[in-house]
């Protein structure tokens, strides 16, 4: 007999078989899905889609399955792998490369986890009701057996690697090889995964002992946090906000953990009802303090957002960070409610008040993941307006969030700026338009100001070519010049004129604090022009680099001729002309030629 936590839950036997084939299956099509020649190749947004539904209607299918009701797990796992392969599929098209892992995704992810034990309640009781004690048992047992199954399927790895060891050591490398394949690891990580959460369910009365126990130890953990937090909050008026907005450490996550951190705490020792929580008083009184502590964290969290916000404005990441304040600050208006209500049984008030908070944060993660609401327009329009009203200077602007952050409007925003915006801006904005990625904008020539219409030679006096003045500056409504990104265009004279040294300076337009800080993006571009015949040419272009991998037939002919020229004698040392910039008296940039 299977020993099962409630009586109503039948004893399904085969259940392990039966999960861990639904997650060799589950893991087989993930592989199909996302199988590829080389993981640089293009991940198309349908895969990535179909691979979130995969996952999660495997996932969720295998944790709330029971006999009974069981056609009512199906479909909450296929509808909710339909929902997030729906917000994959919107969220991969937003920002100008693909990509499905952005917040709006792991806002939907949350919403799944939370709906499940709300689910598997429901189902539980055949009707929209959420017992307290039912509810908590299935959100815990859910994380204890999700977590120990992903630890079960990393042993199982490390015990195929040790069988595929012993059996190579004496000559046979089969089950070696099959663990290099991508699809039988998929497959045995969804087989394990799968297996492993059958045989707990099987036992989940032990599992809620060990839930019990882990709820146990936690709680002692609780008047330790409870006198660290009370003893920070009640230092900040001697102590002053100054320290805590100029720490190292971001002031807005480290207060939100720590309030998540005081509910985890506080709901380890008042555990499933009055009968299941701590009866040390002391402990209680410590999650009391907890409880009571999460409102003030919750409000300084806050003002340390809107101080961020008031300083640089909206992104996408400070409107999801003003969110998880908000929800913060929820909770805590509710745990203060409940102490009002309650006292020292507070958790009598609490209890009802954690499931409202917990429906109501699943239909408000699941709204925030669907396309209803643009943080990007909002964010764009943000930033645009503290560049247009002189808050933060053109080359200051982060021009790749932008492009690469916020959406249609964002590209929107700089499309308008590249056609008829300030001639300063003009370039920036286009240049961060071509780019094909951040990492590509990140490298490119982001220069200040204007592109220069004069050259500045060194020495003065000294003439520039005509021809090689029209390679510098370009010529207008017909070419552009190596100059021609912006800034300032010196010139170096070499060797009596023969040669000149060519810097396309992007820096020069800054203050000098900014030329000579590294984190700005401007940039010196050289060049070194020779004349070879009746041209000019950037011999700078010519660096010295790797040969290039050669054929099989390449470097079978190499091979031929240097074991000819080996058995001649045919071997010398040959010097290889090199060249490199001195700035300053110290070498520069590449070697060349």
């Amino acid at each position: 007999m299977a020993e099962r936590f409630d009586s109503e839950d039948q004893d399904w036997l085969a259940r392990p078989w039966i999960m861990a084939l639904v997650g060799a299956v589950g893991g087989l099509i993930v592989h199909l899905l996302t199988d590829r020649a080389s993981y640089g190749d293009p991940f198309p947004v349908w895969r990535q889609a179909a691979t979130a539904f995969t996952v999660i209607a495997t996932v969720s299918f295998l944790l709330t399955v029971e006999l009974r009701r069981w056609t009512w797990a199906i479909a909450f796992a296929l509808g909710w792998g339909t929902v997030i392969a729906l917000v994959g599929w919107f969220t991969a098209q937003y920002n100008q490369i693909p990509e499905i892992f952005e917040f709006p995704f792991f806002s939907g992810i949350l919403a799944v986890l939370i709906a499940a034990p709300l689910f598997q309640t429901i189902r539980d009781e055949g009707a929209w009701r959420f017992p307290y004690a039912r509810l908590h048992r299935h959100a815990w047992t859910d994380a204890v057996i999700g977590a120990a199954s992903l630890a079960f399927t990393g042993i199982t790895f490390l015990l195929a690697w040790l069988i595929a060891g012993l059996f190579d050591v004496i000559g046979i490398d089969a089950i070696k090889e099959l663990l290099k394949k991508e699809w039988f690891d998929w497959m045995l990580a969804g087989l394990a995964f799968g297996g492993a959460i059958g045989i707990l369910r099987e036992r989940d009365a032990l599992v809620a002992t060990l839930q019990k126990l882990a709820m146990v130890i936690l709680s002692v953990l609780a008047p330790v946090l409870a006198v660290a937090l009370g003893a920070f909050l009640v230092s900040l008026p001697f102590t002053g906000l100054k320290g805590l907005w100029e720490s190292d450490i971001p002031a807005t996550p480290m207060l939100l953990l720590s309030g998540a951190g005081a509910i985890l705490l506080a709901n380890a020792v008042i555990g499933d009802g009055r009968e299941e929580r701590s009866g040390n008083i002391w402990l209680r009184r410590a999650a009391l303090l907890l409880v009571v502590c999460v409102l003030p964290l919750a409000f300084f969290a806050g003002l340390s957002m809107g101080q961020r916000i008031g300083q640089y404005g909206w992104t996408p990441e400070r409107i999801w960070g003003a969110i998880a304040v908000g929800i913060a600050i929820a909770y805590g208006a509710a745990a203060w409610w409940a102490v009002f209500k309650g006292r020292l049984d507070f958790d009598d008030a609490l209890r009802p008040l954690q499931t409202k908070l917990a429906i109501g944060l699943c239909g408000l993660a699941l709204f925030l993941a669907l396309p209803i609401v643009d943080f990007g327009a909002i964010s764009a329009n943000s930033q645009l307006a503290r560049l247009t009203s002189g808050k933060v200077k053109a080359e200051e602007f982060d021009w790749t969030a932008m492009a690469f952050d916020f959406g249609k409007a964002g590209r929107r925003h700089l499309d308008a700026i590249a056609k008829s915006g300030p001639v300063d801006r003009r370039r920036l904005a286009d240049i961060a338009l071509k780019s094909d990625s951040r990492w590509d904008l990140a490298e490119e020539n982001i220069v200040a100001g204007p592109e220069p219409q004069e050259l500045i030679v060194t020495p003065k006096g000294v003439s520039v070519p005509e021809e090689l003045r029209a390679q510098l500056l370009g010529v207008p409504g017909n070419t552009q010049g190596f100059c021609s990104s912006g800034g300032a265009c010196r010139v170096f004279s070499q060797e009596g004129g023969r040669s000149f040294i060519v810097f396309m300076d992007g820096c020069a337009n800054l203050s000098p604090a900014q030329r000579n800080d590294p984190k700005k993006r401007c940039t010196r571009l050289p060049a070194v022009f020779e004349q070879e015949g009746s041209k000019w040419v950037n011999v700078y272009l010519r660096r010295f680099k790797p040969e290039p991998p050669l054929s099989d037939a390449e470097q079978l002919a190499s091979l031929q001729r240097e074991s000819d020229a080996l058995e001649r004698g045919d071997v010398k040392v040959a010097p290889v002309s090199q060249r490199r910039l001195v700035v300053g008296g110290k070498p520069t940039g590449d070697i060349f030629e």
